[in-house]
This record gives structure tokens, sequence and C-alpha cells, in this order.
């Protein structure tokens, strides 16, 4: 969403998405969610610190997964050209549970809190009316929502975990409401304390107030580090509660029962079962791999032939996209529908497709997924999020196909969680495509495959071994494990950009 000079009417200060030290998993290696995001309700009258209490509580947390605060304000409903020439003359009551879609904010929040995108609307204080293009949330581990009547509807009070009702002084709630709104909202003196007396003050003795018997901790609106520090204490607890770690099950899966409770003979499953579509081991395609396998191939080499592998993969993976006979003329002026198509590489070593995945489809849409792996227990972490714009859109995602791109699939950690985002998003299953240059047997896809059976991978070759290893070559148990892929491509990402 580009930048505009209504910034400031529309709150970008509220309805924010703050990334920290990245989104452990949060699904079985069955691949089912086993845990929500945490949602926090902040109620309170208009300017008793709402906002400054949720940024307080992610300052105190410190070191956590991404975090969204997402504000009530966003949900006023739109107004028609009466309700509008009202609030334009401070006649209109925004403070009346009615003016709030509850619905669309409990809808909103419910796709958040079960890990799934939403698209909120954005309003703007300066118009009074809803703008036209949405704000797209994912990815939160922790969402706090804070408005006048975050406690006030049974609907929404069901999905918090955690509810907060922040008391203040009124002539301080006052001060701050006129502060803000000259400051941030243009608005006149007169207006607001006409605003305050005929609206404001009567829905807070009727509606606020009283909603504070819901909330399991009243918060001072001021003074208030002792009560963010039990918040946030307690907000740890439930956070570690809920860890998942599963990636050494991924690693290692001959080490674990199936779901029928038997175990694999040995590291090695038989490639039928693993559902994969391999690139036929043409000569043109062994020549290539033995140039890239090479330590004294050169960078310039390197690259050449990982441009051209991954074109024959994305070409090979076509095989997959519905198509429909058709006998055309030319010229002609039959109307055609087609399936929105894109990309997404799982950086960085995905990004080293990329170029052959644009020789195929020209001016196709391109996202991104940050995975990297936690540094103590190896486990994957969703650091950022950048997917095009028909997979944001749900109703879009629903019909698109989606070209995953990453360098290999070893422990499948990362695959696993890319997957997951796009499911997450209403990709269907089959719809998604997964190109990598390798797949390690031994290793995670078969974790991968009875969680996705559903899912297309294509690959230009499979390795049999997963060799764990340590950092400090030692074999030192207290460090972090990492496994890698036997013979392998070594770091893809390493060689193709640095």
């Amino acid at each position: 969403m580009s930048t505009s000079k209504l910034d400031l009417s529309f709150q970008p200060k509220k309805n924010t998405v703050l990334v920290s030290h990245g989104r452990p998993p949060w699904y079985e290696e069955d691949g089912h969610r086993i845990c929500d995001a945490f949602v926090v309700g902040i109620a309170g009258g208009s300017g008793s610190g709402k906002t400054h209490v949720a940024r307080q509580i992610v300052r105190s947390l410190g070191s956590i997964p991404s975090v969204v605060i997402l504000s009530q304000d966003s949900f006023y409903k739109h107004h028609t050209p009466e309700e509008l020439a009202l609030a334009h003359a401070s006649a209109f009551d925004f403070d009346h549970p009615d003016s709030i879609d509850m619905a669309l904010f409990a809808a909103c929040l419910a796709d958040l809190k079960e890990c799934k995108q939403t698209n909120i609307p954005i309003y703007s204080f300066t118009t009074h009316q809803r703008l036209d293009e949405p704000k797209y949330l994912y990815g939160a581990a922790i969402i706090i929502t804070e408005g006048i009547m975050a406690l006030q509807d049974s609907k929404l009070r069901e999905l918090y975990d955690l509810k907060l009702f922040v008391q203040c002084d009124s002539d301080l709630m006052l001060a701050r409401r006129i502060k803000r709104d000259v400051e941030e909202r243009g608005r006149s003196v007169d207006g607001i304390l006409e605003q305050y007396l005929r609206f404001v003050k009567p829905a807070y003795d009727n509606y606020v107030l009283p909603s504070q018997r819901h909330a399991d901790i009243i918060v001072p609106g001021s003074n208030n580090t002792v009560a963010i520090e039990l918040i946030c204490t307690h907000i740890r607890k439930k956070l570690q509660e809920r860890a998942n770690h599963f990636r050494p099950k991924m690693a290692t899966p001959h080490l674990y029962a199936r779901p029928s409770g038997r175990k694999l003979e040995g590291p090695k499953q038989k490639l039928e079962e693993l559902n994969l579509t391999v690139h036929p081991q043409t000569r043109q395609l062994q020549g290539i791999f033995t140039i890239l396998r090479s330590k004294t191939s050169s960078r310039q080499d390197f690259i050449f032939f990982v441009d051209r592998l991954s074109t024959l993969l994305v070409e090979f993976a076509l095989q997959f996209l519905p198509y429909a006979p058709r006998t055309v003329t030319t010229p002609t002026e039959a109307a055609f529908t087609g399936k929105h198509v894109c990309g997404v590489t799982i950086l960085r070593s995905g990004g080293a497709l990329e170029r052959g995945f644009r020789r195929v489809f020209n001016n196709v849409p391109i996202g991104s997924l940050l995975v990297q792996s936690h540094t103590s227990d190896g486990e994957p972490l969703m650091l950022h999020s950048m997917l095009p714009v028909c997979v944001r859109k749900r109703h879009l995602a629903e019909e698109a196909f989606v070209f995953l791109l990453d360098a290999q699939i070893g422990t499948g950690a990362a695959a696993f969680m890319a997957i997951r985002i796009l499911l997450d998003h209403g990709v269907k299953p089959q719809n998604i495509i997964f190109v990598t240059f390798l797949v390690a047997r031994g290793g995670g896809v078969s974790v991968l495959r009875r969680a996705f059976p559903d899912v297309k991978i294509v690959t230009g070759g499979v390795d049999d071994v997963m060799r764990t290893d340590w950092p400090d070559g030692e074999g030192n148990p207290q460090g972090r494990q990492v496994w890698a892929m036997l013979p392998g491509l070594g770091q893809i990402g390493d060689r193709y950009y640095l």
C-alpha cells in the first residue's frame, strides 16, 4: 500500500504488524494447526491509553514472535451521504455500538486467531469513510485488539485469551482526546467538546464502563509498569506452553512411527511411495548436475547452469497446470478466462529459481517467504512474507496456482512451513506446485508427503542421505544441530549470490 497524505488520518499506528524474532511452527507434523494465535482484548474509554498499553506490552515482551495490533477504529461502518453530512457537522454518534461493524470485526479477528490471513478495512477520520483498498494482515503469534467496545460484544469476547480494561480519570481522558483530535484529525476544540458531551460521555457511562466486568485485569491508564509486567509474564508462559518442536522428526523420519504406529524399515523410503515427479534423467540433466556439484566450477558457470536447470524444471512442471484445447483464428475477438498463476520463492536459495521461472512465465507476479532456522534448536522461523495479491486475497487464492520455489528439500522444515502459509491463505493444496533442484529421500520429504499428499513436487534429482552435523565440527551436542544433504549441491544461495 503506497504512502499518502491520508496516512495519519486512518490510524496506521494502530493497525500494525510488528515482527520481532520470527514465528515458530503453529502446526504438527501431520500438517494440522495445533495452536491458535494468542489474543489480547483491551477496552477502555476514549483517550484512556489503550494503544499506549498495547505498545507497552509489545516492548516489555522483548524477544517474541510477530505481533498484530488491531484497532476497532478500522471497523466503523460504511456511511451513507446523510450520515456523512452529520459526521462532518460533529452530529454523528461514533461511540454507539451500532456504529461499528462488529460482525466483520469478529470475522477478521477469528481468521487471525486461526492463523489465517485477513484483509481489514481502512477508515479515514478526515473523510469519515472507509477507503477502497483494505489492509492485509497475516502471521501473528500474538494479536492485541483495542477499542472502546472491545469487551462489549460477546462474539469478540469469545475470541480473547486475555481481557484487559484500561481505567483512567475522565479529565485526563478528555485532555488526551482534545490533543489527539486537534493534532491528528484536524478537529476544532468546540466540535470536540460538543461531540464529547453529546455522545462520548454517555456512551462511556452506558456501554464502555459496564464492560469492565468482563475484564480479567484492570490496568491503570498511567503508572502501570507493574500491571504490564504481570501481563507479559502470563503471555510468555502461555506462548511457552504452545511451543512446538518437531524438526528432528522431519530430519530423521525413519526413527519415528508412522500414523499407523509402524516404523519405517530404514532411512530410505521407496521412491514411488514419495509421489515425486522427477525430471527424466537425460544426459543434458546429468551434465548440468555434474557441473553444479563440482567445487571447481566457476561462479559464472554455476549461475548459468542453475538458470538453465530452473528453466527446465519449471517447463517440466507446466504439466500440472489446467488447459483446454482451443482452435483460434487470427485475428480473433473471442473472450478467454484463465487462472491466476504466480510464483513464491523461499529465500534465499529459492531465489536461484526465479530467473528460470520468469523465462517460462512472462510478467507473472512473484512473492517471497523468508524462513530461517532458529539459532539454538534449528526449528524454522517465519521472519517475513511478501505474497502476490492473488494470494493475499482469499477469493483469488482459492483459484490461484502457485509455483513454490526452493533449491532443495532436505529436512523439509522450510518447505513444510511455506506450504502451511499458502494453505492459511486459502490456496488449494492441489494447486501448489513445488519446484526444487534436489530432494533428500532420507530426509523430511516423507513427512511432507504424508501431511500434504495433494501438493505436486517436481524435482531434478533425488539424493539418498541426510547427514547430521554440528557447526563447530566437533560433534558437540551442546551446539545447534544441522543436517546436510549428500552428495547435495552445497550452500546454493551462497554460491549463486556471492
